[in-house]
C-alpha cells in the first residue's frame, strides 16, 4: 500500500547547476511505494505553515530545500505535534544538516538511501517560542548567510559566503567589530564575559564557519554544544578565532566549548540572532532548551546517530 508524503519544494534555493525540478524528484521517487502531493512555498514561513496543518495526515514528508527550508520543516512538525518522518532532500547552497547526517546531495544516491535506510531520532533546540534544527549564532559572521542574496548563493552556492564574508562584508567592517556583552547560565553555572561570537549546536558544520569535532557531538543525547570566543586581543582577531575553531583547536580560555541541556542568556541591549542561517531579530533575553529525539530523519548509520527505528517509507524493519 503505497504511503502518502507531502512534498515541501522550495524553488529559489541551492545552486542552480543542483537544483531538481519538481519532474525530475517525481522521476526519481517513481519506484518507492509513496503519494506525492506538491506543496511549494512562496513566502517565509510558508513552509511551517503547510506543515502545520498537513503533517498529521501525511505518512512522509519530503523538504526539498535548504537548511531554511528544514528549519520550516521542523517548526512545522513541532507546532503539530506531530511525528512524521522527515526525509531531507538537499537543495541548497552548503546543506550543512545533510553534511552532518551523511545525507547524500545526488539525487540516486538519495533514492537509494531511501530504500535501505532508516529513520534516526534527532534533538531539536528551542529558542524562546521558536525551534532551530542545528544552530543558533550570534556576534561575528553571523549576518554572512542572511546577507548573502539568493541569487549570488544561486550562483556561487557555499563559495557565496565566503566572498560575501571576506569580501563585501569582513574587510569594510573590521574597525567596527566589537563584542557583546553577555551574562550566560547554563546547567547551574554562570560565565558573565565580553563574546565576538557565540553557537548553540546540535551539528558538527556550519557553513563553513567552524567544523566541530565528530567525536564530542551526539545528535540525540539532550545536549547542545556551547561554542564562545571571547578575550580577543583586537577586533580583527575574531576572524582568526573563526579559524582556529574550524582546525578544531579550542584553548577553553578564548575558545570555550561547553555542553549543556539547558542556556540562558542576557545581553545588554538587543542582539541579532541567526538561526539555521537565517535572521531571527534582535533579543535581549533568551532561553534555549532541547527538545530531546523530537523529529525522525532519514539518514544513513553514523556515529552521531547511534539509534536506528523501522523503515517508514518501506513499512521493513
Amino acid at each position: 500500500m503505497n504511503k502518502k508524503a507531502i512534498v515541501i519544494y522550495n524553488p529559489i534555493c541551492g545552486k542552480n547547476s543542483t537544483r531538481y525540478t519538481k519532474r525530475m524528484i517525481q522521476s526519481s521517487l517513481s519506484a518507492l511505494p509513496l503519494n506525492l502531493l506538491f506543496y511549494e512555498t512562496a513566502w517565509i514561513g510558508h513552509a511551517t505553515e503547510i506543515v502545520k496543518n498537513k503533517c498529521a495526515d501525511a505518512d512522509l514528508i519530503l523538504c526539498c530545500g535548504g537548511d531554511g527550508t528544514y528549519n520550516e520543516v521542523v517548526n512545522g512538525v513541532i507546532a503539530a505535534g506531530a511525528q512524521t518522518p522527515i526525509v531531507l532532500i538537499p537543495m541548497g547552497s552548503t546543506n550543512d544538516l545533510a553534511l552532518t547526517l551523511g545525507i547524500p546531495t545526488e539525487m540516486r544516491n538519495l533514492v537509494q538511501l531511501m530504500h535501505t535506510g532508516r529513520f534516526n531520532r534527532f534533538d531539536v533546540g528551542r529558542f524562546n517560542d521558536r525551534c532551530f534544527a542545528y544552530v543558533a549564532t550570534f556576534g561575528v559572521g553571523t549576518s554572512i548567510s542572511f546577507e548573502t542574496s539568493q541569487k549570488m548563493k544561486n550562483l556561487l552556492g557555499y563559495n557565496a559566503y565566503m566572498v560575501n564574508a571576506y569580501f563585501l562584508k569582513t574587510i569594510p567592517t573590521l574597525k567596527d567589530i566589537k563584542p557583546r556583552h553577555a551574562r550566560i547560565e547554563y546547567d547551574g553555572q554562570i560565565i558573565e564575559d565580553d563574546f565576538y561570537f557565540g553557537a548553540i549546536s546540535n551539528t558538527i558544520s556550519v557553513a563553513g564557519m567552524f567544523q566541530l569535532d565528530p567525536e564530542k557531538v551526539d545528535l540525540h543525547d539532550g545536549k547542545f554544544e556551547l561554542l564562545l570566543v571571547r578575550r580577543v586581543k583586537r577586533p580583527t582577531d575574531a576572524f582568526a578565532m573563526l579559524q582556529k575553531i574550524r582546525r578544531k583547536e579550542y584553548d577553553n580560555d578564548s575558545i570555550l566549548l561547553l555542553q549543556a541541556e539547558n542556556i540562558k542568556m542576557t545581553f545588554d541591549k538587543p542582539q541579532d540572532w541567526s538561526l539555521d542561517g537565517e535572521f531571527c531579530g534582535g533579543v535581549t533575553d533568551v532561553d534555549f532548551s532541547v527538545l530531546p529525539k523530537a523529529i525522525r530523519v532519514l539518514s544513513p548509520e553514523n556515529a552521531l546517530l547511534k539509534e536506528k527505528e523501522e523503515s517508514a517509507i518501506s513499512g521493513e524493519a
